[in-house]
């Protein structure tokens, strides 16, 4: 009989603690604490300056020198004196080595003293078939003694003719015994002594023409058609230091690389005063159309991750701008963009995105 206030005791509890569970999932998530907004992050703005700018396409090739040769006798002898060291300029015709001519000079005597005596005989020949000639008109010399001697008078003259080309042979072989520059030009390879036997065609000079270099290059299909010929590129080393802005466009070649796919193009860099080392990589911007209206902003502020773009600020969010490089310079990028801007951020972080939340330092 005492034990029953308890229990009603523990049911009045328990439908209490009901309730209240009831009454705290019925408020469900209206009850819990509102989330935190995503903080604002902190970006850098710098200006974008209006500019005026063409298209440029920049490429890498070899310089090469305008004209370049490995020279060698074409006949065969002991090599008997160089007149000329690596790096000296020489002209056109100047004599670069010589063989030991003793041979061919003892041909050339040869056969000079040849062509004396043809001669001398054609002409006692030529007088005797005109005396024979003239004695036939007279009656003391029969038809066929007057035709024997305009024969032999001919036959003379035959190897007259033979007698001259023996010597001009001859002194052709001699000639070849003098190496003489095809072009004027700087010797970049030269023997360091004398002695030596050598065989015909054997290279034993390099001759290179370094005061015009010819940069070997190659653009990309789409870029053939904006390049022309005679137009000027600016062409800077690939070590730095030296550059020129006089360089022209010389040849686009209408046919692709077959490996590449890429289309050659070949530039001629003056060089007469030696800035440019032939046989190096050199850089080049080409000019692609005419100029025209284009931003000028930092290249820290270019980002290319799915495309070239900037980021602007826009009611206190990022938003992404799509962009067309034009011409990258060493801290600078010309870009071209859809709408005007005035400022973009600079050095925008991974976090920046299109629509984030943003505050200006």
């Amino acid at each position: 009989m005492k034990l029953r206030p308890l229990v009603a005791v523990s049911a009045t509890l328990a439908l209490v603690s009901l309730s209240g569970c009831q009454e705290a999932d019925a408020k469900g998530p209206a009850a819990a604490a509102p989330a935190a907004a995503p903080l604002a992050q902190a970006v850098k703005l710098v200006a974008a300056r209006s500019v005026q700018a063409a298209a440029r396409e920049e490429v890498t090739g070899q310089l090469y020198p305008a004209k370049g040769l490995q020279l060698g006798f074409e006949v065969g002898g002991r090599l008997a004196t160089v007149k000329v060291k690596k790096g000296q300029r020489v002209k056109e015709g100047d004599v670069l080595a010589q063989l030991n001519s003793e041979i061919a000079d003892a041909q050339v005597s040869g056969a000079e003293a040849a062509l004396q005596a043809a001669e001398a005989a054609a002409t006692m020949a030529r007088d005797l078939a005109d005396r024979q000639a003239t004695l036939k008109g007279q009656g003391s010399v029969s038809e066929l003694q007057s035709r024997t001697s305009a024969a032999q008078a001919a036959q003379a003259e035959a190897q007259v003719l033979a007698a001259r080309a023996q010597l001009s042979q001859a002194r052709a072989a001699r000639r070849r015994h003098d190496l003489r520059a095809p072009f004027a030009g700087t010797v970049i390879d030269a023997p360091e002594q004398v002695g030596a036997t050598v065989a015909p065609g054997t290279s034993l000079f390099t001759l290179e023409q370094v005061d015009s270099l010819l940069l070997k290059t190659t653009v990309a299909e789409g870029v053939r058609g904006q390049l022309k010929v005679g137009s000027k590129v600016r062409v800077e080393a690939a070590s730095g230091g030296v550059s020129s802005d006089e360089a022209t466009v010389r040849t686009v070649l209408p046919s692709a690389d077959a490996a590449t796919r890429r289309v050659p193009v070949e530039l001629v860099v003056p060089n007469a005063d030696g800035r440019f080392v032939a046989n190096t990589l050199a850089r080049a911007s080409l000019n692609l159309g005419e100029p025209r209206q284009a931003l000028l902003v930092p290249a820290t502020a270019l980002s290319s991750s799915g495309g070239d773009h900037v980021f602007v600020v826009d009611q206190e969010k990022a938003r992404r701008v799509a962009v067309q490089v034009l011409e990258r310079r060493a801290r600078e990028v010309v870009v071209q963009a859809q709408e005007p801007l005035t400022q973009v951020i600079d050095y925008p972080s991974v976090g920046v995105t299109d629509g984030a939340r943003v505050s200006v330092k």
